[in-house]
């Protein structure tokens, strides 16, 4: 780790830092995921429980990290606190599908969702708009705007930590101010309808929509838990990327202090907001419109209400200020991942090393290529299913990894331990772990790929530590 506290420049104190988890949570699934949760529990009580729960069970996982992150305040994090638990493979499995999709596939999501909303300032950018065609190979204006936003990004931070830290800092705060801004107007105008209190008037009746038949069912006991762990995939998401900030430890002024607290602060902030706009849209819409909303574009409809026919501009806006700094800080943490990975031999060689604004630049421009294939794949769509069954089982890994280093190294220096501990991140493994069961059983044509993507690193590791072994 000597390189590294020589190479790297402490540039980001305690906001920068959670301004980065902050602006790394908040992207596109806020606006939009309510739709599929409520057409899956068809309730006002399910849809606020479920983002309460995940807001719990996001901060939850968050506070453990602030153990992790004050015993090893290195560029890395999660991969690093996985390699120390357990051992090199395992990380290199994280790592591995990290690259593969969780990181890129985020990016490529993110930067599509961007495109989109941007097509309703300049029609020309629309996802409709394809540019060229080659039997069932189509690239549309949307893939190419969401490249270019990734290319721009990348290159803003190949130049230096201090210009991603102010493109971070400039974009979160303004997604804050604004969606505070929605929520408050949106309350306002709510005292003067009764849409708030027909949509609590059988609050947890839960029902589910039958796509086929096209009608309305209760739901309860196995039914409504399937429909709990299926809605979670969305809010998890859309509460995920929190853990970008171990990962740029290396940058952090105090990291043994202000990581920890960044997550802490980070995640409490958007738990509120999240649940809050959920208040919103419930005090604005009835429940049908919620649940189909066009496009599942929950926000839009809700910023109609509100503002009337601007209400479309002001939300897609809002939205490509969210999705830009989301993707900033996306792109700024990812490259430190892979740059702790080559260090280990575990990724190319040219990702360990550091450019001459001292970021790892090769790493970045790695990552940009593969995320900007994703964008023409067409298939981020389908990454949110295989995304999340991957971060979650890791997750997992690196909370019960609390359990395994306080045998490992019961003498280590921990300025800062786990909330709770053992209690609360026990109950983070079972939660978790149900969830994560229920996917399987549920939603195996998708999942059940997420878990052969990751599988998939373990011959990748053998050849890798092959041809390392035959070099050394």
């Amino acid at each position: 780790m000597q390189d590294e506290k020589q190479n790297f420049k402490r540039e980001l104190g305690l906001l920068d830092a959670t301004l980065l988890v902050v602006g790394s949570m908040i992207g596109s699934g806020i606006f939009i995921v309510s739709a599929d949760i409520t057409r899956n529990v068809g309730s006002a009580g399910w849809l606020i429980l479920i983002w309460i729960v995940s807001a719990l069970i996001t901060m939850t996982a968050a506070v453990s990290y602030g153990e992790l992150s004050s015993m090893f305040p290195h560029a890395g994090g999660q991969y690093v606190y996985l390699k120390e638990a357990y051992n090199k493979l395992i990380a290199f499995l994280y790592g591995w599908s990290f690259f593969a999709v969780i990181q890129t596939g985020t990016i490529a999501a993110v930067g599509v969702a961007f495109s989109k909303f941007a097509a309703y300032l300049i029609p020309s950018f629309s996802e409709n708009n394809f540019l060229f065609e080659a039997g069932s190979f189509k690239i549309s204006a949307a893939q190419l705007v969401s490249i270019v936003t990734i290319i721009l990004l990348t290159y803003i931070n190949s130049r230096g930590v201090k210009n991603g830290k102010i493109i971070q800092k400039i974009f979160t705060i303004t997604k804050i101010a604004s969606l505070f801004g929605l929520i408050i107007f949106g309350l306002i105008l709510a005292a003067k309808s009764d849409i708030w209190d027909a949509n609590w008037m059988n609050a947890w009746t839960a029902q589910s929509f039958n796509k086929e038949t096209k009608l309305w069912s209760e739901v309860g006991g196995y039914a409504l838990l399937s429909a709990i762990a299926a809605s979670m995939v969305g809010s998890l998401f859309s509460s995920d990327a929190w853990n970008g900030v171990t990962f740029i430890s290396g940058e952090i002024k105090n990291p043994e202090r202000n990581v920890g607290l960044s997550l802490f602060l980070g995640t409490l902030i958007v738990s509120i907001i999240y649940v809050l706009a959920n208040v919103m849209y419930l005090a604005v819409m009835p429940l049908q419109e919620i649940a189909f909303a066009p496009s599942d574009r929950v926000a839009v409809v809700a910023s109609e209400h509100i503002f009337g026919a601007t209400g479309t501009i002001i939300i897609a806006i809002m939205i490509m200020i969210s999705t830009f700094g989301c993707n900033n800080g996306l792109i700024m943490a990812g490259s430190r991942v892979y740059y702790t990975m080559a260090k280990d031999g575990l990724f190319f060689k040219k990702a360990a090393n550091l450019n001459n604004a001292s970021v790892p630049g090769w790493g970045l421009w790695i990552q940009c290529i593969w995320a900007s294939a994703l964008c023409l794949t067409g298939k981020y769509g389908d990454l949110l299913d295989f995304v999340m069954i991957i971060v979650i089982i890791f997750y997992i890994l690196t909370i019960y990894g609390i359990f395994i280093l306080r045998k490992k190294m019961p003498n280590a220096e921990r300025p800062y331990k786990a909330f709770a501990y053992p209690f609360l991140p026990a109950l983070y493994i079972l939660v978790a772990s149900a969830i994560c069961v229920m996917l399987l059983i549920d939603r195996t044509s998708t999942c059940g790929w997420g878990v052969l993507i990751m599988l998939a690193g373990i011959p990748i590791y053998y050849l890798t530590k092959g041809k390392e072994d035959s070099q050394s």
